[in-house]
């Protein structure tokens, strides 16, 4: 497969010799800490533990494979991974393609700044004449195209290090999920800071494609989800990566 790496795999027996017991591929970019990064070699984060806990209810195996974000959807279309998990936002487009999980994460979009410049860009409405980066693929384009002073916004797109271009000047702000920019800016020396609140509500959830196979594994892993909810097991994850749950909508 090309451009693709096959991270890792994780074998769970909660159903040993289960005839229904699948091998699963698992998309995800392996670069948006702290819910999918490698460090030392290995695959981790919060989306790790989430897909490893559904499989030890389901009894499947699972393949994590790592690629570009902006190649996720594109490789679920194609059938070549089975599953994304990597803070898929539910949107309208997205539901008309495909079948979506439960949400799994309740979260914001938040705009983050060089630290110094949070009285500058207090707001979106702040963000008129700048420059604004996204990650390629992800939601918060459109999320911004749907600002009132959308027309006014340079919004530019990267693969990566669109922190880094912040912190050094090279764009105005970014925009990523209030969760993961929180993390960022607490464990990365760079110079970042939030700018004021969550300017729109976001719900992830596994996106499945829209056919009897693809519907039939998002029920299964809805099924494991409750149980998840149920037990605690999800809200244990969360704290573990976050000190807090953000499985639930508040």
């Amino acid at each position: 497969m090309k451009n693709i790496l096959v991270a890792t795999t994780f074998a769970f027996a909660a159903s040993v010799g289960s005839a229904q017991s699948e091998t699963l591929d698992v998309g995800m970019s392996g670069g948006y800490f702290p819910f999918t990064f490698v460090k030392l070699d290995q695959l981790q984060g919060f989306e790790v533990d989430f897909i490893n806990a559904i499989a030890a209810e389901t009894g499947d195996e699972v393949n994590f494979i790592t690629m570009s974000f902006s190649g996720l959807i594109g490789a679920l279309e194609a059938g070549r991974i089975d599953t994304i998990a990597n803070q898929i936002t539910i949107t309208p487009d997205r539901e008309a393609k495909f079948a979506f999980s439960q949400p799994y994460v309740f979260d914001g979009a938040q705009v983050v700044v060089k630290a110094g410049n949070e009285a500058t860009i207090a707001s979106v409405e702040d963000l008129s004449g700048k420059t604004v980066a996204v990650n390629l693929g992800s939601n918060f384009e459109e999320l911004l195209g749907e600002l009132p002073n959308a027309d006014e916004i340079d919004i530019r797109t990267y693969e990566s290090n669109i922190a880094q271009d912040t912190a050094l000047g090279r764009v105005d702000a970014f925009v990523m999920d209030r969760v993961s920019s929180a993390q960022l800016i607490s464990e990365s020396p760079l110079p970042l800071a939030l700018a004021g609140k969550p300017f729109s509500e976001i719900r992830n959830a596994l996106p499945f494609r829209d056919d009897a196979e693809g519907q039939a594994l998002r029920d299964r892993f809805d099924a494991a989800i409750v149980t998840l909810r149920e037990n605690g097991t999800l809200a244990d994850i969360s704290e573990k990566w976050f000190g807090t749950d953000i499985t639930v909508a508040e």
